[in-house]
């Protein structure tokens, strides 16, 4: 009989700290395997195995596709790639994207349920939006434990707080806390659910990680079609309900919570008016010089008829420069994390960087900021 003994971990804004704060609690012979996924930007370098080393009593490193899972081990997600959990393997996938990351929470956690049920523990640290909701619900449904770090403790507490409204989280409690718990729940022994109880919704989504063909090819879509497109690849998607958390994924598998997909509708709302200021700039500019050319040349209704065009473009402007310096983001939280993610990487100048910590903090940070 196992023990509670698939530790899943996820943190964005501000989890670097978070994380070191709960590694270096963890005994060397923790009968557990430990699983963790930190936002973190594609094409950056992650120095999180090295800085959760050092810290900590147990190693850690970057999980390697397809190698056994073994007690006592941390297992981070690389950039770029998807932590998933197969029967006593670990896998890597460049599946699609969920609420805007890769590597996502949610993955990691829905298929750690998938396939050890009642023991996983899911644990939710800082950051921003909701990242980990759907993960968390998918592991109580399998009889999984939820644990998140108290948000009044952590850096940034929209995940933290959306896991709170959304699913029956079994403890709350300050990182120096969440150890000790831990090590408890690993010790207690718990029957196993076998696979075939997994609920066929959550074995589809588990599978979508991995671009399985077989999801991909099922004229069955869950959920009813929403009306709205994906920003990743502009296919429908369609609008999924657990409780009161609404959710949206497309045809190849791109997940969003609502709150994920209104973050990311603004962003593109932005460019778009962005590309429209530039446009109109620009064509405020080619008029005047136009209109400067033929008054030269003594044609001077023609001159006017360009004047009038870059009267008007610098109006349209105007009111588009307007709009920009108003708008607000989609959730205060989204606007206070890139700011804190400015401010710890203008920080990471400073003695620790030569460790790598700070570096590690900024380039986390910079990537929950993305999202």
């Amino acid at each position: 009989m196992h023990g509670r003994d698939i530790i899943v971990v996820g943190a964005s804004a501000g989890g670097v700290e978070a994380l070191t704060g709960l590694i270096c609690r963890l005994p060397a012979e923790l009968p557990a395997a430990v699983f963790v996924v930190l936002h973190i930007p594609a094409h950056s370098t992650s120095l999180l195995p090295a800085i959760l080393s050092r810290k900590g009593r147990l190693p850690a490193a970057h999980a390697i596709d397809g190698e056994a899972i073994t007690h006592g081990r941390i297992y981070i997600a690389p950039p770029d790639a998807h932590l998933l959990l197969r029967r006593g393997q670990v896998r890597l996938s460049r599946g699609p994207r969920e609420n805007g990351h890769r590597p996502a929470v949610d993955p990691l956690f829905r298929t750690a349920g998938v396939t050890s049920g009642r023991r996983v523990v899911g644990v939710v640290l800082s950051g921003a939006l909701d990242d980990g909701t759907a993960g968390l619900m998918a592991i109580k449904r399998r009889g999984g434990v939820a644990i998140v770090q108290d948000p009044e403790e952590a850096l940034y507490g929209g995940m933290i707080r959306n896991a709170l409204e959304n699913v029956d989280v079994d403890q709350v409690l300050p990182v120096a806390e969440i150890a000790p718990a831990l090590v408890r729940l690993a010790r207690e022994p718990v029957e196993e659910e076998g696979e075939d109880s997994v609920p066929d919704e959550m074995q589809r989504e588990a599978e979508m990680a991995t671009l399985e063909l077989g999801e991909l090819q099922d004229p069955q879509r869950p959920g009813t079609p929403s009306g709205f497109a994906c920003p990743e690849c502009g296919g429908v998607l369609w609008e999924l309900r657990e409780g009161e958390l609404i959710r949206f994924r497309c045809r190849v598998g791109h997940a969003w919570t609502a709150n994920s997909l209104l973050a990311e509708q603004s962003e593109a709302l932005e460019s778009a008016l962005w590309m429209a200021l530039r446009a109109l700039e620009e064509r405020a500019a080619l008029s005047e010089r136009l209109a400067e050319r033929l008054r030269g040349r003594g044609h001077s209704l023609s001159a006017e008829k360009f004047a009038q065009q870059e009267d008007e473009s610098r109006r349209m402007a105007e009111v588009l420069r307007q709009v920009l310096l108003s708008m607000q983001p989609a959730s205060d939280e989204v606007g206070s994390e890139a700011a804190g993610a400015s401010a710890e990487t203008a920080t990471g100048a400073s003695a620790e960087t030569a460790t790598g910590e700070s570096a590690e903090t900024a380039a986390g940070e910079r990537g929950a900021s993305d999202g």
